[in-house]
């Protein structure tokens, strides 16, 4: 039995080695070509990576790329729901960033407005000639009352004011948040006047208080005697007709009488009383 199983181990040594060099050979340049096979299929792979690169295989890949997109449908379906998942935060704070904040602008033009007018109210109360003075509308700095207690001693309208006994001219002096940079609205209160650039609702027909003949430069006692100089220019007077005298002006027809002449007086000029008069 011994000599049996070395005889059939000799068996397989023997064929082992008696197997063709040229089986090993084959089959080593088998494997050899696999080798090769993967190397030049690694190299496709380089190549077609490098030919991707190309614009016209980027516009191929993006079209690819478009079509696994979802639709426009799915697309705001998934940012509602998304937007409902995360409460909208996420937007709201991208909106937020991107718009400047307003507070602040407006801050600094209520701090100039403020010392401008502070100033003036200042100035005009040191006046010794009781030309004009100043009552705050309720306690509020950008709302005046200012009578105006002087006007030539030598027109009609100083005439007027003897005869009716009459004190002063009540006017009302709003100022907007961009003032001085902008006019401030001005109309006569009382008493009732006819000419004299005054118009329907006591609107007041000056080009200095519009946008465009207005200047920062200007103050409000040379507003108030640019006004007294245009009632006289104007041949001014104080209404007396039993009817129409005792009608009250009112600011929204102020507002809408001064709006229509400034587009009037835009289209065809403005005619002001040279400084000389008053």
């Amino acid at each position: 039995m011994a000599t049996l199983l070395r005889k059939i181990g000799l068996i397989r040594l023997h064929d082992r080695d008696t197997e063709d060099p040229k089986h090993h050979q084959g089959s080593l340049k088998g494997s050899k070509g696999n080798q090769k096979n993967n190397a030049n299929k690694h190299c496709q792979t380089a190549n077609e990576t490098n030919i991707l690169s190309t614009p016209e295989i980027k516009a191929r890949k993006l079209d690819q790329h478009g079509k696994d997109k979802p639709s426009g449908k799915d697309k705001q379906g998934k940012d509602a729901k998304e937007k409902q998942q995360t409460g909208g935060g996420g937007s709201k704070a991208t909106s937020a960033s991107s718009i400047p904040p307003l507070a602040p602008h407006r801050q600094h033009c209520t701090q100039v407005r403020t010392r401008r007018l502070m100033k003036e109210l200042q100035e005009i109360r040191r006046l010794g000639d009781n030309f004009i003075t100043v009552e705050l509308v309720e306690d509020n700095l950008f709302d005046w009352n200012i009578k105006l207690h002087q006007v030539d001693k030598d027109s009609a309208l100083w005439q007027d004011m003897k005869e009716t006994s009459t004190e002063f001219i009540l006017l009302n002096v709003t100022f907007p948040d961009n003032f001085p940079f902008s006019p401030p609205f001005m109309r006569v209160l009382t008493p009732r006047l006819e000419n004299g650039y005054v118009l329907d609702g006591g609107a007041i027909c000056m080009e200095l208080l519009t946008p465009r003949g207005w200047s920062s430069a200007y103050t409000v006692e040379a507003v108030m005697r640019q006004f007294a100089a245009s009632l006289v220019k104007g041949q001014g007077r104080i209404c007396r007709k039993s009817g129409k005298s005792k009608k009250a002006f009112s600011r929204k027809e102020a507002e809408a009488t001064f709006k229509s002449l400034v587009k009037t007086h835009e289209k065809y000029g403005w005619v002001s009383p040279p400084v000389s008069d008053g």
